[in-house]
């Protein structure tokens, strides 16, 4: 079937996740996604199998134990097959946040007095302060700032920044506020020109696609799985050939065993089994909208992506277009997604009233959202938005309906 023939079958996909007929949950309308998704019923079924059956030590002959293992690893492999990574290049760790902090805590390792890190003033701080901490071993660092107009990053800004000391370059794929998406690929090449590694954070990227790491050319990237329709765990990929050469911040006996080497403390057993389900969801998705069952785990995802990506455009673009003309509101980044330029993570302001009083407004109308700084105080500090009241943040995702988004325009349009 051709994707630009397939249109996605929101009842299809409503019916996989339960919070749509939860009884708490059924009359709110949920567009708070980019602060963590529902999950689909295989991710609760697996977390489910997993405690009832084989909640013990992993990895034993016995078959509770080896059952338990086996779906851990299954869980590592399913993940590497979907972001085009080797299984000795996933580590799964508790958040985006600690993740990284145990990565800068074993690059830092690498550097010298004088060596340059760059960070941007876009990105959520848990791909911001890991690296600003290098400062603390003599490193340099640099912001790569936004435009304080339209709040991009500028590619030219950046190839300004980058010289032959600079070693690390940490950028986000998909900022979490202004919601346009950053060419990671361009970024990556200009930074290995240098002889720089590339750290990217695709938290607010792969709820509307899983990346494929090894086509974005980026040395390290994370995202957090609870965005991703799972349980609160984050991912870490990042190339073998680095992994293996970096200092263990693990047990002494795990000296060399990458990567469990950045992985100290070692995965959430249960929730890491519950990855499974994700995985399942993504394949079932696939099997209802498309026929060709020749293809790879990747190619069958890029279908999935391209098919999140049509949906999602089609329902935000009215959105958008009705911020961007509301005289009395402001629309934080581009007022269009076209080509996957940006993602329906949509952040606005009001001039006449506080952001705080709006998203009360919403939540008595049964829309689910907040306002806030969402971690990304210095992005809006550099836009001129007060970082205590923050944005209103509308963040949509495939399961979210043309009807929600009509509803909440409704709301927007009389009340606000």
């Amino acid at each position: 079937m051709n994707i630009s023939n397939t249109k996605l079958d929101i009842d299809f996909v409503r019916s996989q996740f339960p919070a749509f007929n939860d009884p708490l949950c059924k009359e709110w309308s949920f567009f708070e996604n980019a602060g963590g998704s529902y999950v689909p019923q295989h991710v609760i079924k697996k977390l489910n199998e997993f405690m009832t059956s084989t909640k013990v030590q992993p990895y034993a002959e016995y078959p509770m134990s080896k059952i338990a293992g086996d779906n851990m690893d299954k869980a590592t492999e399913f993940f590497a097959e979907m972001i085009n990574a080797k299984n000795k290049e996933i580590i799964i760790g508790g958040s985006t946040s600690i993740n990284l902090y145990v990565l800068s805590n074993a690059l830092k390792y690498s550097l010298k007095p004088g060596d340059e890190v760059i960070v941007t003033n876009q990105d959520h701080e848990a791909n911001i302060s890991p690296w600003r901490r290098l400062s603390e071993v003599g490193a340099v660092i640099k912001e790569w700032k936004i435009n304080s107009d339209n709040g991009e990053l500028q590619i030219e800004d950046l190839d300004n920044l980058l010289t032959n000391k600079t070693k690390i370059v940490a950028v986000t794929h998909c900022s979490n506020i202004v919601g346009s998406v950053n060419n990671l690929k361009k970024i990556s090449e200009l930074a290995h020109n240098k002889n720089a590694i590339v750290i990217g954070d695709g938290v607010s990227y792969a709820p509307h696609g899983f990346p494929d790491v090894k086509e974005l050319g980026v040395d390290f990237y994370t995202f957090s799985l609870y965005k991703t329709y799972g349980p609160h765990l984050a991912l870490l990929y990042g190339k073998e050939e680095i992994l293996k050469k970096l200092p263990n911040q693990n047990h002494y006996f795990l000296e060399g065993s990458y990567p469990y080497t950045i992985n100290p403390g070692g995965p959430n057993h249960e929730e890491l089994v519950s990855l499974i389900g994700i995985y399942e969801y993504m394949m079932e998705f696939y099997d209802h909208h498309f026929d060709n069952n020749n293809y790879t785990t990747r190619e069958k995802i890029n279908n999935v992506n391209n098919l999140f990506a049509s949906h999602e455009a089609e329902i935000a673009n009215p959105l958008l277009e009705f911020i961007h003309k509301k005289n009395n509101l402001r629309l934080i980044g581009k007022n269009q997604i076209t080509n996957k330029n940006r993602a329906p993570t949509i952040s606005f302001i009001s001039k006449e009233k506080s952001s705080k009083k709006i998203s009360q407004i919403l939540v008595e109308n049964k829309i689910a959202t907040r306002n806030d700084n969402f971690y990304a105080w210095r992005c809006l500090d550099a836009l001129g938005i007060n970082t205590e009241d923050g944005v209103i943040r509308i963040s949509l995702t495939h399961y979210n309906s043309m009807k929600e988004v009509e509803k909440l325009i409704n709301i927007l349009d009389k009340k606000i």
